[in-house]
């Protein structure tokens, strides 16, 4: 079911997540608003996803996001979270995301240790980053959607 939602197109503020990523995992995500969340089509499969992402009127770059609940740590708002595979320097809150989800990995699933949590988010970003060199995913990179006019203010 995931499929036919894809590519999903979607732009959002940055906003203050729940301030794991980066500390537990040592794997940054950036969230969306809840706002940007109900957006999203209510039967989207939750799961892993692979994609692009950009920053601003940044480079687009490889990511990963995961669409769900957290089995993990029991959320229980749903969240889009998504890993941009670059380092940045400083953190973005209140900068502006857009993402085209491409394709999915895995549906979402409970770990028994944060290690078993942490090597699959690695498994993750190395199949994303595998299927974005695909043709038809690499083109969705320079898909008009990621120029923003300079000084628009988007979903304002």
């Amino acid at each position: 079911g995931a499929m036919r939602h894809l590519p999903y197109f979607c732009r959002g503020e940055v906003v203050k997540g729940f301030g794991r990523g980066s500390k537990e995992l040592g794997i940054p995500t950036a969230n969306f608003s809840e706002q940007v969340v109900e957006s999203f089509p209510s039967d989207i499969p939750t799961g892993i996803y692979y994609g692009w992402a950009c920053v601003g009127n940044g480079d687009v770059h490889k990511m990963v996001l995961s669409i769900g609940w957290n089995p993990f740590y029991k959320n229980i708002k749903k969240s889009v979270e998504t890993h941009i595979i670059h380092t940045f320097k400083e953190d973005f809150y209140g900068e502006i995301l857009s993402i085209v989800i491409t394709g999915y990995i895995r549906p979402e699933k409970n770990f028994d240790s944060l290690d078993a949590l942490i090597l699959a988010i690695q498994e993750d970003i190395e199949e994303a980053k595998r299927q974005l060199d695909l043709p038809e995913h690499l083109k969705l990179k320079e898909d008009n959607f990621f120029h923003l006019p300079e000084g628009k203010i988007v979903n304002n």
